[in-house]
């Protein structure tokens, strides 16, 4: 939540958060802190202000391992969707899951009611890479690697950002491999994929920043995040002021 939305609860008027942060009466574990706009997490992070420890709201981050044919959205009058797979408790207006996956795809997804956090993690100054598991239908050869490293060019003159991609096994009629891209492009894998003159199969996401997708975690199952991923949380916090 962003600092000054979180005061705001606290009935701090404007005119007092900004005279209080001018002063550098403001503190985020013992930093002053340097902006309104800064994404807070009091559950993760301690917050001070003028000398008053304020408790404010402690945000939800969850981690899915989403299923074929289920689709990113809060809603739909047709489809499954991945708030489906949450227990009523955690179903919330407030919760949406950071970045979409295609109804095919599967793999990694994280949900949060920290509305900044997801802005933030889809923000392309962030830099923040996603590895995907992918398989397809033709061949995949060395020069393949130097084409994504170079950054792909869709059909439509659309330049791709440089991927790294890395070759498992290769036949003429199917390939694995593993790609990862720093950006987000509507379709974006497929189109890369077909750029080059084979179709994409199977699609995965394993990795989405420093999140790992929990080999334990089954298909269309979730869980909260455990203490060394909220480390990773509050470092992107932190990464925000």
């Amino acid at each position: 939540m962003r600092l000054d939305n979180l005061l705001a609860q606290e009935k701090i008027s404007r005119k007092a958060m900004k005279q209080a942060l001018l002063k550098k009466e403001i503190l985020v574990d013992g930093q002053v802190a340097i902006s309104l706009a800064q994404n807070i997490d009091t559950g993760l992070q301690e917050l001070i202000f003028q000398g008053r420890k304020i408790q404010g709201y402690e945000h939800t981050y969850l981690m899915l391992h989403k299923p074929n044919g289920v689709v990113t959205a809060s809603k739909d009058k047709k489809l499954p969707t991945v708030m489906d797979l949450l227990p009523q408790h955690l179903q919330s207006d407030q919760v949406y899951a950071i970045g979409r996956l295609d109804r095919d795809t599967t793999g990694l997804l994280l949900l949060t009611n920290n509305g900044p956090l997801g802005f933030q993690l889809l923000h392309p100054q962030y830099h923040v890479d996603k590895t995907y598991q992918v398989e397809v239908n033709g061949l995949l050869t060395p020069d393949h690697i130097q084409q994504f490293k170079n950054g792909i060019v869709f059909l439509d003159g659309t330049i791709c950002k440089p991927a790294q991609l890395e070759i498992l096994s290769s036949s003429p009629s199917i390939s694995r491999a593993t790609i990862t891209i720093s950006e987000g492009k509507f379709h974006q894998v497929k189109k890369m994929f077909l750029s080059v003159g084979v179709k994409v199969t199977a699609l995965k996401r394993v990795q989405f920043g420093d999140f790992l997708l929990d080999p334990d975690l089954a298909e269309g199952q979730y869980r909260l995040l455990n203490q060394e991923e909220l480390k990773i949380i509050k470092n992107y916090l932190e990464k925000s002021e």
